[in-house]
């Protein structure tokens, strides 16, 4: 990263997303220029788009398109000093409705993407944005639940979490999508030179955030919770994952981008870690004593192709990257918590109103 000497803009796509906001803030806050290249497809994002330009105004530029349009994808890629790709469909339940359009949009909108840094901008560093969901759904794995919890009987992966030497085994067809898409990436940088990183994300949390069922389930969980309405478990409940607040995925994402010609290529795992692995059940407990309040709960079938545990293995990434300590995750949902009772007008319950006024 050229320290703001650069003066060129930098390209987030997706940049009025969950992720992608936060991002843009960073960057907008270290003195960059940012495009945020978005279709404001989900709901909720005009505001997170309408925060950026209230406290950056000109640093940030917003174009309104879908990475499906090749020409203004290439045209902003081609200005740019380096590219973040988060724009995606993220969510699976979507990609089993309309699975044509998770296919246009997850690996031809990023093969838009590829084919323009190719042919018009070739030095030009991208960060992907990835996802666990390439290793599937771990069945061949043997686990055990103890507790609220399952956990695997393997002492390796019990120790550390799931490595990226993990065999790719692609699940549903937003699985296979973005997995594709993370494989074109990679490939790029292999067969054409292109400064490439994939950042396989485990759960981020944090502020601006929408939180839905189908994508954001932890603040999902909050918003359920501090209206009092029930949340739906579909499974058991006892599926561990591991949760990284979305400052520190923010970090990630501007260190391979500072680091991209000793990472390039490659994938990293970007998730909580085992310190911060925590399943529904207890999430949803901490969300209770947060608020002091009993949580509702209802229960429904499993998804297809959901993990019984996913946690990261992070160590190749940390190593490679530079990373700092991990925001605990109990912290993080108290800040969250308190953020999107704020944003939606909920007043704050007591117990968090008492530590509020400490």
């Amino acid at each position: 990263m050229s320290g703001g000497r650069d003066a060129r803009p930098v390209l987030v796509t997706g940049g009025a997303g969950f992720i992608g906001s936060n991002l843009s803030d960073r960057l907008a806050r270290d003195g960059h220029r940012v495009i945020v290249y978005d279709a404001l497809a989900r709901a909720g994002v005009e505001a997170n788009l309408a925060w950026l330009q209230s406290r950056h105004g000109h640093k940030v530029e917003f174009v309104h398109a879908d990475i499906r349009d090749a020409d203004r994808l290439a045209d902003a890629a081609a200005q740019a000093q380096a590219v973040f790709h988060l724009a995606a469909q993220v969510a699976v339940t979507t990609s089993l409705t309309d699975p044509r359009e998770d296919f246009a949009i997850n690996i031809a909108g990023t093969l838009n993407l590829l084919e323009a840094l190719r042919t018009r901008a070739p030095e030009t560093p991208i960060v992907f944005a990835s996802t666990n969901k390439v290793y599937g759904d771990l069945a061949d794995l043997d686990f055990r639940l103890e507790g609220d919890a399952y956990r695997p009987i393997d002492r390796e992966v019990r120790a550390h979490g799931i490595g990226e030497l993990r065999p790719l085994d692609f699940h549903t067809p937003y699985g296979c999508s973005k997995g594709a898409a993370d494989q074109y990436v990679l490939d790029y940088a292999r067969s054409f030179g292109i400064r490439a990183a994939v950042l396989r994300m485990s759960c981020i949390y944090g502020e601006r955030q929408m939180g839905t069922e189908d994508q954001g389930w932890v603040a999902h969980f909050l918003i359920r919770a501090l209206r009092r309405e029930p949340i739906t478990l579909y499974g058991d409940g006892h599926q561990v994952r591991d949760i990284l607040h979305v400052s520190d995925a923010v970090a990630a994402y501007l260190s391979a981008w500072r680091r991209i010609d000793a990472v390039g290529g490659r994938a990293f795992n970007l998730g909580g870690g085992p310190a911060n692995a925590v399943s529904l059940r207890r999430l949803l407990g901490h969300i209770g004593d947060l608020l002091g309040q009993d949580v509702e709960i209802e229960f429904s079938d499993w998804r297809a192709g959901d993990q019984r545990y996913f946690v990261a293995d992070t160590r190749a990434g940390e190593a490679a990257l530079g990373l700092g300590p991990k925001r605990d995750w109990r912290d993080g949902v108290a800040d969250l918590a308190r953020w999107l009772a704020e944003e939606r007008g909920i007043p704050l319950p007591g117990p968090m109103l008492a530590e509020a006024a400490a």
